[in-house]
């Protein structure tokens, strides 16, 4: 074959795979677009799914709900990062003679980063995940499609109702989050490291803006939009068999992660820009 030739045939599969990738994007923005129409059908329809979907997110099912479903993990994985914060928090402020405002560091990170994101990988690798796989299951098994001719419809029925059942979920579980953040760094720094409990809580809510509070709730709540989105298309969608719903979960916990990331940053700058919004001074 000769030189031209081949980078004709590179040029052409180059070509083919962005094409191809293109393609995926314009259907899963499609899909979003259907779920996102379809959720006052799944409101005003499906209302006794709804309810079940709530409580099978918030509390789990079998042995998941003997640990306290999800409200539990999402709990103690914040609880560590918590625990984290006060770790690096103090001894770094120490090395420079300002541990003192580690309750600060708590107030800054916890709300703005550290809650968030731990909240979104927890609600991707427990409800998202269990979505994905419910509804590859009902794919290879031909349920949705048997749904779809008894004239129920299935986007609806199946995906914007877990949609709203997310963010319903997300709401309370993240107060939890929080919490649990704010009291792991508290009792870490004033248990551990023997710091007055009068110096961190000064510290503390000199620095907790309610407002930062607000928008966190709104980050956590778009978190909560996106991953259930990106979960349920990819369960909506999943072929192969078995192992086509293994690989499904795979790449929709991939993609809702990194989507959580690149959206945390986007709103992080678009709420507090460069600057962080604080003024340390004295």
């Amino acid at each position: 074959m000769s030189a031209p030739a081949t980078h004709f045939g590179r040029l052409s599969r180059t070509a083919q795979r962005w094409a191809d990738g293109w393609q995926r994007i314009g259907l899963q923005t499609q899909f979003y677009a259907t779920t996102l129409r379809h959720i006052p059908d799944a409101l005003v329809r499906y209302r006794i799914e709804l309810l079940r979907l709530i409580a099978q997110m918030g509390l789990g099912t079998g042995a998941l709900a003997v640990i306290g479903g999800t409200v539990a993990i999402v709990a103690f994985l914040t609880m560590t990062t918590g625990a984290l914060s006060a770790v690096i928090g103090y001894n770094q402020l120490a090395d420079i003679g300002v541990e003192a405002l580690t309750g600060f560091a708590s107030a800054y990170f916890n709300v703005r980063l550290a809650a968030p994101l731990t909240s979104g990988i927890a609600l991707a690798a427990t409800i998202g995940a269990g979505a994905t796989a419910q509804l590859g299951a009902m794919r290879i098994n031909e349920e949705i499609d048997a749904l779809e001719v008894m004239g129920v419809r299935a986007i609806a029925y199946l995906a914007s109702s877990r949609v709203v059942a997310g963010v319903i979920v997300v709401v309370p579980l993240y107060c939890v989050a929080v919490l649990a953040a704010f009291f792991s760094t508290r009792v870490l720094t004033t248990v551990a490291y023997g710091q007055s409990i009068g110096v961190y809580d000064h510290y503390f809510h000199t620095f907790l803006y309610p407002v930062d509070l607000v928008w966190s709730f709104v980050l956590a709540v778009s978190m909560g939009i996106l991953i259930m989105l990106v979960h349920t298309y990819y369960g909506f969608n999943a072929s192969g068999g078995p192992a086509g719903v293994g690989e499904a979960v795979g790449r929709a916990v991939r993609t809702s992660l990194v989507s959580s990331a690149v959206l945390t940053v986007f709103i992080s700058f678009a709420l507090y820009k460069a600057s962080g919004g604080f003024h340390l001074s004295g």
